[in-house]
């Protein structure tokens, strides 16, 4: 009998245990604020020459740190040195022009009636009006043209990491054309992906940890959470009208909502990858707000 009795004492405790774990678990995975689909970003900022012409010298290296305001690459100097000291040389003959027509027309305006018409009073001010005003517009094309050989250096816009190198001295860079992307490395955060059914237990200051896939844990706290998602089975139709899905699957899973987390401090030695995934777990110890 006692025997018996310590059999069924041992199976109604490993049946206990059992339950305990199953709650525990089902806590922890269902009810709790946390989510493995954490991805940390960044601010990528594309960068593309303003001005269009040959590269004539690439000054950086695929992934170096850089600092804000550090030349790039250098597009075509040569050619816009020459456009400047042409704009140079309009903008003196324009000037000289100026001063003539304006000597003219006082010297017109001084004259009696008797001796100078009226006509060739007006025609004389209308030509001093004239040649101020393409002063001021070879004076602008001249300012432009010293903008352009600025721009022909290609600077770092934010201090970061120069990534996706596609460059080379001969390359022909077009205007707005994206030849290298720059990641500012004051810009790195998180964004949890969370489950619509834990969003009630998110607010905005909470403290958070993230563990990356290498094992590193970094602190944080909730920024801000997203208050729109696409809607992918409704479009608009041809007719401007939507276009329903008239489908409908009964096992419904729960949307996943952006939510942006503020971080606060990184482990000893850890470098942040753009794109790279991490654990979230919100009410972690933390910073917080």
């Amino acid at each position: 009998m006692p025997t018996k009795l310590i059999r069924y004492s041992i199976t109604l405790l490993m049946l206990a245990a059992a339950l305990w774990c199953g709650a525990t678990m089902w806590q922890r995975y269902m009810e709790s604020p946390w989510t493995r689909d954490g991805r940390i970003k960044a601010d990528v900022i594309n960068v593309g020459a303003d001005v269009a012409g040959t590269v004539t010298e690439v000054l950086v290296r695929d992934n170096q740190l850089v600092q804000k305001g550090a030349v790039l690459f250098v597009v075509d100097k040569a050619r816009y040195v020459s456009a400047l000291a042409q704009a140079d040389a309009v903008l003196a003959a324009q000037k000289t022009e100026q001063g003539r027509r304006g000597k003219e027309a006082a010297r017109r305006a001084g004259l009696d009636a008797s001796i100078v018409s009226t006509e060739s009073r007006e025609t004389a001010q209308y030509a001093a009006t004239t040649a101020s005003a393409q002063y001021q517009a070879a004076l602008a094309a001249r300012q432009l043209a010293q903008l352009n050989l600025e721009r022909t250096f290609v600077r770092a816009p934010a201090s970061g990491y120069v990534t996706n190198l596609n460059v080379h001295a001969g390359d022909f860079a077009a205007v707005g054309a994206a030849k290298l992307a720059v990641i500012d490395n004051a810009s790195f955060y998180v964004v949890g992906y969370f489950e619509e059914t834990k969003l009630a237990m998110l607010k905005p200051g909470d403290a958070v940890q993230m563990n990356t896939m290498s094992g590193a844990a970094m602190r944080g706290h909730v920024e801000s959470i997203a208050h729109g998602i696409t809607d992918r089975d409704a479009s608009t139709g041809r007719e401007l009208l939507a276009d329903v899905n008239p489908t409908f699957n009964w096992v419904r899973l729960a949307q996943r909502v952006p939510v942006r987390i503020h971080i606060d401090q990184l482990a000893a030695g850890q470098t942040l990858v753009a794109g790279t995934t991490c654990t979230v777990i919100v009410g972690a110890p933390g910073k917080g707000k």
